[in-house]
């Protein structure tokens, strides 16, 4: 893997997002109407403080890393799509460009995406309502770690999809994170699901994370079993969806595939 090529690519990409306003509402606009809606129903949901203890902290710190494992997702597909409305895909891997080193470039595109879309809702969530999402400690790294990674994971799958199936399945860069969200376990806990579903949830790395979130908050105990369960399945996912995106590359450009992406 060569540095300077996925540096390229990155400066490519966000080069892309100079002077173009629907790029940047994807950054900063969508993600400050998230929690302005969320955080309006929050507010209201306080009147019945009694009934739902730490209801502010369960809603809105659950919005914002669903919010970090959503744009890290977005981060790799987004920048898979960019080349293809842009007819630039044949060009690209004409070039001595390697698939990992492109997988790299958007992996860095989406945490740099996650990192701008972070500071403006933390910085809105402080002002809108008094909100502060350090509250839950040290234990917010592992958490934003392990999305991420359950992001790059989802987005990767969605660009082999992509890859594999062309335009139609374009709008899986979109819909594919929230076929995920029930099993995540975002706003309730893993126990409220029957107990089929509750096992494949039990599979997905971001049940874990939220599970430990609701865990710190609620003071019952340090999420470490959590936290190694996501990141022993986010090693193992990352890994087979990785590999698999390879054997699509080169099962698409053996058929000639990758000429048809776009046209």
């Amino acid at each position: 893997m060569k540095l300077h090529r996925v540096y390229a690519l990155v400066v490519r990409y966000m080069y892309l997002y100079r002077r173009s306003l629907p790029r940047m509402m994807e950054i900063f606009y969508w993600p400050f109407l998230d929690l302005v809606i969320w955080g309006f129903i929050t507010v209201y949901l306080m009147k019945f403080q009694a009934q739902i203890p730490g209801v502010v902290t369960f809603f809105l710190g659950a919005l914002i890393l669903w919010d970090i494992l959503f744009r890290a997702q977005q981060g790799v597909t987004i920048s898979f799509l960019e080349e293809i409305w842009a007819r630039n895909l044949m060009n690209l891997f004409a070039s001595p460009l390697k698939p990992s080193e492109f997988l790299a470039a958007t992996m860095v595109m989406s945490v740099l995406k996650v990192i701008a879309v972070s500071v403006v809702m933390v910085v809105c969530a402080g002002l809108f309502y008094s909100y502060n999402i350090f509250v839950i400690g040290m234990w917010l790294i592992p958490f934003v770690l392990n999305l991420v990674m359950t992001g790059w994971i989802i987005g990767v799958l969605t660009t082999a999809l992509i890859m594999r199936f062309g335009q139609e399945a374009e709008v899986l860069a979109w819909s594919m994170v929230f076929l995920f969200q029930p099993i995540s376990c975002v706003f309730y806990p893993m126990e409220v699901l029957p107990g089929w579903l509750k096992a494949i949830a039990w599979v997905n790395p971001a049940a874990h994370v939220f599970e430990g979130m609701r865990a710190v908050i609620n003071n019952s105990g340090e999420p470490i079993a959590h936290l190694g369960w996501a990141a022993g399945l986010n090693v193992l996912f990352l890994g087979i969806v990785i590999g698999a995106f390879h054997w699509t590359f080169e099962l698409c450009k053996e058929r000639g595939l990758l000429v048809r992406i776009g046209e």
